[in-house]
């Protein structure tokens, strides 16, 4: 009778302390993660995902380099007269083109992550909402720089030479990397709209062959009817293009790049809000 009395008086004197041990005071308890802490933690999971799936860099491996032989070779002669002076024209284009149409997976990979339930999980962490949307979005920021290295390795083998050196590639580089991570919200929208991965697909593919193919990326535009002309120049892919040929060749235009950066802060300002909009409504 003595030992249980013991035992249970035991028991009592230590229940406040669990208690305790499990609603800690505020100081004491885990600070919630921060908008950028939690934004890298979601980009990180992106890429352990290729990690364990590295069939997924087959669209930024193999995929750049069809492009870029194809159509030098496919337009070269035909267009410039030779291959060497054709390449010094497309090489920034299809830099353009690759890692454009490369974000559109962006997309798709939020759509099949969505149809298997796991963004409802991520809801329900104590995290800044948008990180899970801009994680996403951070972490394939890698898998575009790999896919452009990849460009500019196969235009070097091909002759292309950028009077720019290497600081114009590199500028050329990071202007592009923006633009594409604003681009990749429209993606995003059209991922969160849609139920199935194909129709994200069809309606992705359906807004980027208008925005590629009706743009400076493989002929100058002088060349087209004075009515597509004037689409041609207002075309957020051909001032990129432009933008990235000028700095590839040396050129620094203010003007621009700062119309490159106007439509990408247009892009996320409106795309951004309309995604999150989606997404919380989803919930």
């Amino acid at each position: 009778m003595t030992a249980t009395t013991s035992t249970r008086t035991v028991e009592a004197s230590a229940e406040p302390e669990k208690i305790r041990k499990i609603l800690v005071s505020a100081a004491d308890r885990p600070h919630r993660a921060g908008p950028v802490s939690a934004s890298l933690t979601y980009g990180w999971r992106a890429l352990l995902k290729i990690k364990h799936v590295p069939e997924q860099l087959f669209d930024v491996t193999v995929f750049p380099i069809m492009m870029t032989v194809m159509f030098t070779y496919i337009f070269g002669g035909a267009l410039a007269g030779s291959v060497g002076e054709y390449v010094q024209w497309l090489i920034p284009g299809i830099f353009v083109q690759t890692l454009i149409m490369i974000t559109m997976y962006t997309g798709l990979t939020l759509n099949k992550d969505i149809s298997k339930g796991v963004f409802d999980r991520f809801r329900s962490l104590p995290t800044w909402r948008p990180a899970q949307l801009v994680g996403a979005l951070l972490g394939d920021q890698v898998r575009y720089t790999l896919a452009g290295i990849i460009i500019l390795a196969v235009g070097f083998v091909m002759g292309f030479r950028p009077d720019g050196g290497l600081p114009g590639v590199v500028a050329a580089f990071v202007l592009l990397l923006v633009f594409s991570f604003a681009v990749s919200w429209i993606w995003t929208v059209v991922s969160l709209s849609v139920r199935s991965e194909q129709a994200a697909m069809g309606i992705s593919m359906f807004i980027l062959m208008p925005l590629t193919f009706a743009s400076n990326i493989f002929v100058d535009p002088t060349t087209m009817p004075s009515w597509l002309e004037s689409v041609v120049e207002v075309n957020p892919v051909s001032v990129v293009v432009t933008s990235v040929r000028e700095l590839m060749t040396g050129v620094y235009d203010a003007g621009s790049l700062v119309t490159v950066l106007i439509y990408c802060v247009v892009l996320v300002a409106v795309f951004g809000p309309i995604s999150m909009f989606i997404y919380n409504r989803k919930s």
